[in-house]
């Protein structure tokens, strides 16, 4: 492994911009998000940006992209995320805002892909078409199933026909790019069941659909009483009948539980995934930075808590603020093969060879020992224009990520 001084110049990647707003309703009994259940929100009320600190949370926005803009280095943003939490618990005129304040203060490429994840909810959909005029052009809907069954199993507090309704306000609200977000593998569900929820994703003619399995994380409800899922066995069976069924109508997989229409993939995905640039602003929000002045990489977090996030500096002097740069962790060169191809494997087709070096710092020659050996077992491809698994290693990317622990 070459040393830190033996480093080749790194390239300024793409960059994207990911903002967290940590409110929501309910906590669901799966997530391990950083969210925070809007208590001060009356019981049975229609949450509104009114009823949360709104105002105070976007001007904090405001001074936390401020203070990370000498790492943006003359870069625009080419996507926006907006996750949470419940991003649309805030209202239409609160994300315009946060959009204008990113294009004057870092600017916007040309087809920059804005996204927003939504609750199917009644009240959330009368807001789409202001989210639209607003500037977002993407947006993704959290459905998890149709199934009633299932949405009590998951906290859910929307309906089958809610989630179906949702989707076709979007339409008519302006979205030609909409992601609906499902789950698979869930309590007492049979293929015949996950496949039913496919299907009526499918028949609203959305672009997008992320399909992932629910996995039983730390410091949920879930793993303190775990429900029974389906084994194994049923889950692989389940994967292999979804995949075949959405590949015949016409979405690809292009990340492990991404699926879209063709030239529809995320650019906010895309962009994680190939180990590019992001800011991350709001509470608990991480970012990447290439620095090649010094060849460094960073990593940013934000203090998680909303109210540990709101209470962060203060103004001071003419113009000026006293915001605190969020805590950095440097990726270090020995680190710096498995945290690219733990992002690049994820991608069906992978990223181009060149990328490696360009984005590391490192020559591609730090992969080939290993790489050659995986090549052998037909794991994957070879090491000349991508970095790629083939079809039979996509199944054992943990494993070959293995190979490339940094010693010790």
């Amino acid at each position: 492994m070459p040393m830190a001084n033996d480093l080749l110049p790194l390239r300024l990647p793409p960059l994207s911009l990911y903002v967290h707003i940590p409110w929501c309703v309910r906590k669901c009994p799966y997530c391990d998000f950083n969210s925070h259940v809007a208590t001060h929100i009356a019981a049975g009320a229609e949450p509104s940006g009114d009823q949360l600190p709104e105002v105070d949370y976007v001007d904090q926005l405001e001074r936390d992209l401020r203070s990370q803009l000498p790492w943006v280095q003359g870069r625009k943003l080419g996507s926006i995320f907006f996750g949470g939490g419940t991003p649309s618990l805030f209202s239409p005129a609160a994300i315009g805002r946060i959009l204008d304040l990113a294009e004057s203060l870092v600017g916007f490429t040309e087809g920059i892909e804005i996204t927003l994840e939504a609750n199917p909810g009644t009240f959330e959909q009368a807001k789409f078409a202001g989210y639209h005029s607003a500037g977002v052009n993407r947006l993704s809907i959290g459905v998890q199933s149709f199934d009633p069954l299932q949405l009590q199993n998951l906290g859910r507090i929307h309906t089958g026909p809610e989630a179906e309704t949702a989707a076709t306000q979007a339409c008519s609200a302006g979205f030609d790019n909409i992601n609906i977000d499902l789950m698979h593998g869930l309590p007492g569900q049979s293929q015949t069941d996950a496949l039913r929820d496919l299907q009526r994703a499918v028949d609203l003619g959305v672009e997008h659909i992320s399909w992932y399995q629910l996995t039983i994380e730390p410091n949920t409800a879930f793993y303190s009483a775990p429900p029974v899922t389906p084994g194994s066995e049923e889950i692989a069976a389940i994967q292999q009948a979804g995949r075949a069924y959405l590949a015949e109508q016409g979405y690809g997989r292009y990340e492990v539980s991404a699926y879209s229409r063709a030239g529809l993939a995320s650019l906010h995905n895309l962009n994680y995934w190939s180990f590019a640039d992001y800011i991350g602003i709001g509470a608990g929000a991480h970012g990447k930075f290439t620095l090649p002045d010094s060849g460094r990489i960073i990593r940013t977090q934000r203090t998680r808590t909303p109210r540990d996030y709101l209470a962060l500096g203060c103004a001071v002097g003419e113009g000026g603020l006293d915001f605190p740069l969020p805590r950095v962790a440097e990726v270090a060169v020995e680190e710096r093969p498995l945290e690219f191809l733990m992002n690049a494997l994820r991608l069906v087709e992978g990223v181009p060879a060149e990328s490696f070096a360009a984005y590391t710092g490192l020559p591609l020659s730090a992969l080939a020992r290993e790489w050659q050996r995986l090549e052998a077992m037909e794991l994957v491809v070879p090491l000349e224009s991508r970095i790629a698994t083939t079809a039979f290693g996509y199944d054992y990317v943990d494993e070959i990520l293995q190979r490339f622990l940094p010693a010790g």
